[in-house]
């Protein structure tokens, strides 16, 4: 049965159980990794940690890493924030290079790509995987390839959809349960002065999942190795994108989309757009914190879907301070500091036991995203994952630009798939 994000525990207390070898400054505090030690004690030297928050999330990443600092004196905390768009290519070149971060803040589709390589060190029976029964099922799946665990749950997240109360509310309107509902509330937005209900974001493909979902559709079958995005319910998916667009009901931009998602939502341009956890704090400074409402993503000619994201903590394989890597990822991940990430960011906790602290439970954005996590679609843990998205984000942007037809764009991101994977 799926440990889901409801399930009643205790809260984790923050054991920090390592090996201790000693070592400083000089990289001699290496592991073998077997997890026996008492406590973390006689850990030193310095851990390099590669953030890829945001800015809003950064300044309480920063503090939390390097609070791991007082726990341990003889360890310093090297913080550095390199943002998230490159850092799988930055993390891969600086592990071929020898010279990568001991800790990585990775995306969930990136654990199994580092991992294939022999980037990531396996982190089964080592003081990283603190509790292991505590973790969401579906947020670990995503730490694990070949069999193995590679990286330890930070945040789970998904899509949903955001509105603004205020213009829902002059327009008449009711929260769309569906792209019709969206195509149909269009004439009521535009005579309150709107450019259109909705943004579509037109330059990332993950934004475009859940079109994908919402006609039982999905990228591949990793199972049977089949390629499905060019199946009819892929090309009902680009139609129901196109249609958005034809009808007035949506507008977009296939460059610096989500500066121009967040200017048209703030500035109320449109009333509504495709977002995650990650940007609650910017909506709501925004247009208000009460104005701002949360509801699932609309279902397509399906059913509704969004991907299950996240980002999880990842120990790079040629570190020289295994020992205080573990220790860090272990505390990184603890119930305690998912708590605190949780209350100061409104992220979604990987613990279950987080979720039943009242300061979480009673989080107005976790009451949605939690449910809506629980039904998120998973993708596939491949290390080919993350390479689907720039043949999908650049085929549908012709689309976008009127270059091709739905049909000619499944088709064509379909090709490039089977190249991509030699699959079916």
């Amino acid at each position: 049965m799926r440990r889901s994000i409801g399930t009643t525990a205790v809260i984790a207390a923050l054991a920090l159980a390592a090996t201790a070898c000693g070592g400083g400054d000089d990289g001699d505090n290496g592991s073998n990794g077997s997890g026996s030690g008492s406590g973390g004690e006689g850990l030193s030297g310095t851990v390099t940690f590669w953030d890829t928050s945001n800015e809003t999330e950064a300044e309480v990443f920063r503090a939390v890493a390097e609070e791991f600092s007082e726990l341990h004196p003889d360890v310093t905390v090297d913080y550095v924030n390199i943002g998230w768009d490159g850092a799988q290519d930055r993390f891969k070149n600086a592990a071929g290079a020898n010279e990568a971060p001991d800790v990585m803040r990775t995306e969930v589709a990136w654990v199994s790509d580092f991992a294939n390589l022999g980037y990531l060190a396996p982190l089964d029976d080592t003081p990283a995987v603190e509790d292991q029964g505590d973790f969401l099922e579906q947020a670990w799946a995503s730490t694990q390839f070949n069999d193995t665990t590679y990286a330890v749950p930070q945040v789970i997240d998904t899509l949903a959809l955001f509105y603004n109360k205020e213009l829902l509310d002059a327009a008449g309107v009711e929260v769309p349960e569906n792209l019709e509902d969206i195509k149909a509330s269009t004439e009521a937005f535009t005579e309150q002065g709107l450019e259109a209900p909705f943004y579509l974001r037109g330059d990332d493909a993950y934004w475009f999942l859940p079109y994908i979902y919402g006609e039982g559709g999905d990228l591949v079958d990793a199972d049977t190795e089949t390629v499905t995005i060019d199946d009819a319910s892929g090309v009902a998916a680009f139609e129901a994108v196109q249609d958005l667009l034809d009808s007035g009901a949506a507008i977009t931009d296939t460059t610096d989309g989500w500066q121009n998602m967040m200017g048209a939502f703030g500035e109320g341009s449109v009333a509504m757009m495709i977002n995650g956890p990650w940007a609650i704090n910017d909506a709501r400074d925004a247009i208000g914190e009460e104005n701002l409402g949360v509801a699932p993503v609309p279902a397509g000619g399906s059913s509704q879907g969004a991907p299950q994201g996240g980002w999880n903590y990842g120990v790079y394989a040629g570190s020289a301070n295994l020992d205080a890597s573990y220790e860090f990822v272990a505390y990184m991940a603890s119930a305690e500091t998912q708590q605190r990430i949780t209350e100061e960011l409104s992220l979604l906790p990987t613990r279950s036991s987080v979720y039943d602290v009242d300061s979480v439970a009673n989080n107005e954005m976790v009451e949605f995203f939690a449910p809506a996590v629980e039904v998120a679609h998973e993708r596939a843990w491949i290390p080919e994952a993350n390479s689907l998205f720039d043949p999908l984000r650049e085929e549908v942007e012709s689309m976008l630009l009127g270059r091709a037809t739905a049909e000619e764009t499944a088709n064509a991101v379909g090709d490039r798939y089977r190249d991509l994977l030699d699959w079916q």
